[in-house]
């Protein structure tokens, strides 16, 4: 007590701003303003999807390059894949399949997006991504571009799912794959994306969420990442899809290997979750630190 009785108040004012300075520093380099990012807290960002993992007893892991698949049991994991910002190589794809055909859980959810369908096609999944956008003029939430899809198939990926939101989604083209989730019967694609009904545009059903087997795992393909965002998840359905997807897997994989980069401090976090050297080196210097710090204590 009596050394903070000695700190003059310009000192307090000194100590208040470098603590608000580190805070602030910290802050900045542990989020992250992109869309999809699991570092992003914002209502684009997926930061919430940990929680989601959490909440059905699983762990998650973030992944920035694909050869980290490699580090969970197939058959016990769920991947999630958001958007793809660039095309997957063929190594990359190779990675990808492995986990796939061993037994592991793939979501891979696109809207618009150039660089899924070439995935779909090189894993062996028959769904395609329509690409126009879906609009519903009777099942929405507050706008016809907020698509409601209530035609719920019956299946362990949906368990307890009556319905899922779409934010300015698409539909999907499942080509024999079977479908999880579909539009209500007054959904149509905008071809010429005008926000309304022409005549060459059908009003019916379209598929939202499809899932197929390759090898001894599955594919599930939803026509809209949006519904894994934060902001979404509290729109009608897409938590209790999100959790009922995430439900029974030991492990939620969180592809960001073609997201763009982590923030540094997430980067650097992730870098030593994943390097037994690393962990090493950290865990010396904290000894390191805890021994400094008794022993200075015991001097006093």
């Amino acid at each position: 007590m009596d050394r903070f009785e000695n700190l003059d108040v310009p000192r307090l004012l000194l100590v208040g701003l470098t603590l608000s300075t580190l805070i602030a520093v910290g802050v900045l380099l542990s989020t992250s303003s992109t869309a999809f990012g699991v570092s992003n807290p914002s209502w684009e960002g997926t930061s919430s999807l940990r929680e989601q993992a959490e909440a059905v007893d699983s762990d998650s892991i973030v992944v920035t390059n694909t050869s980290e698949y490699a580090r969970v049991d197939p058959s016990s994991s769920v991947a999630v894949v958001l958007s793809p910002e660039r095309p997957y190589t063929t190594p990359e794809t190779a990675d990808v399949r492995t986990f796939v055909r061993s037994g592991g859980t793939l979501v891979v959810a696109e809207d618009f997006g150039s660089h899924t369908n070439p995935l779909l096609a090189s894993l062996g999944v028959r769904t395609r991504v329509d690409g126009r956008p879906l609009r519903d003029e009777r099942r929405y939430y507050r706008s016809p571009d907020i698509v409601v899809a209530p035609d719920v198939s019956e299946h362990a990926l949906t368990s307890e799912v009556s319905q899922v939101t779409l934010n300015h989604g698409t539909a999907l083209r499942p080509n024999g794959s079977r479908v999880l989730v579909n539009s209500s019967s007054f959904a149509y694609l905008d071809t010429n994306r005008n926000g309304s009904v022409d005549g060459t545009e059908s009003i019916r059903t379209y598929p939202v969420v499809t899932v197929e087997t390759v090898g001894s795992g599955r594919v599930v393909v939803v026509s809209d990442p949006s519904v894994f965002i934060n902001a979404m998840l509290d729109r009608p359905g897409n938590e209790r899809f999100v959790r009922s997807v995430f439900s029974g897997h030991e492990t939620v994989v969180l592809d960001h290997s073609h997201r763009g980069d982590l923030p540094p401090l997430t980067a650097a976090v992730v870098a030593v979750q994943r390097s037994d050297l690393l962990r090493g080196i950290v865990g010396f210097v904290g000894i390191g630190v805890v021994a400094l710090v008794h022993r200075r204590s015991r001097g006093n």
